[in-house]
């Protein structure tokens, strides 16, 4: 689905005058602290955002927006090109598909236009600031999906209610599946023999250190020619679905979609 910027980028909107700051909400800021807080990304400094027009582009839960990139644009820590790279936008990903990017804030100041987005690679979790030309049409996602590793269930969520459960298998103690917020970054389809089964679903996350695996240590979400042993821990991180859950939850999901896994 195609959408256009919510609400002029108004979803969330923060005034700061010289009196001190005017929240008109801000609690959609607030939606991504595990995201900011892991990222290698500092923090604004004080004033950064003085004058500006900070606006919530997704709330990882009911509604979020992603783009593919028109440049393949620096990254930089604070929505300035004084600040340090911390990452570079690509046209592809290391599957030859499409690179897209979750965008998470919106910053406006004068002519200056800001998109801060999700960088996949390591450290997991890290964001950068791009200006917002570097970056297509804006698209929504409705859906959201959750992996619980303790009770080693998936769950897909559309407008915030569950649509889709199913059992998985996620990566052994000693080569776990990281925890964290990811999106899907594309759709894939027999991707390499019965292993993997008929569909896989790369994500933004990668292995904390297998990063001999392929595309460097992506975290697919894929299918198995064991089913035998879902639910359990039997990957090297991955999350494996029995065939007949991953077709139908590739079915479902849409590329952008938010990933919690807990």
């Amino acid at each position: 689905m195609t959408a256009g910027p919510p609400a002029s980028f108004s979803a969330v909107r923060m005034v700061l005058r010289s009196g001190g700051p005017v929240v008109l909400a801000v609690a959609s800021l607030l939606l991504a602290p595990s995201l900011c807080a892991a990222a290698d990304v500092a923090p604004p400094a004080a004033g950064a955002f003085e004058g500006a027009t900070v606006a919530s582009l997704s709330n990882f839960k009911t509604v979020s927006h992603w783009a593919y990139p028109r440049a393949q644009a620096a990254a930089y820590a604070r929505p300035t090109t004084r600040s340090r790279v911390v990452g570079r936008l690509r046209f592809l990903t290391a599957d030859g598909e499409a690179a897209l990017y979750l965008t998470l804030r919106s910053y406006t100041l004068g002519q200056s236009n800001w998109i801060l987005v999700s960088l996949p690679g390591r450290p997991n979790g890290s964001t950068g600031w791009v200006p917002a030309s570097a970056l297509g049409e804006l698209h929504a996602t409705r859906e959201y999906l959750r992996v619980d590793r303790q009770t080693l269930r998936a769950t897909l969520y559309r407008r915030g209610r569950p649509i889709w459960r199913a059992p998985v298998g996620v990566g052994r103690p000693s080569l776990p599946t990281p925890r964290g917020h990811f999106y899907v970054t594309g759709k894939l389809t027999a991707i390499g023999g019965p292993f993997y089964g008929p569909y896989a679903l790369p994500t933004s996350a990668y292995a904390p250190t297998l990063s001999e695996w392929p595309g460097g240590g992506i975290i697919t979400i894929h299918g198995t020619d064991e089913p035998r042993l879902i639910p359990g821990r039997p990957s090297h991180g991955c999350i494996r679905m029995r065939n007949r859950d991953i077709a139908n939850l590739w079915r479902l999901v849409s590329v952008g979609t938010p990933i919690e896994i807990v």
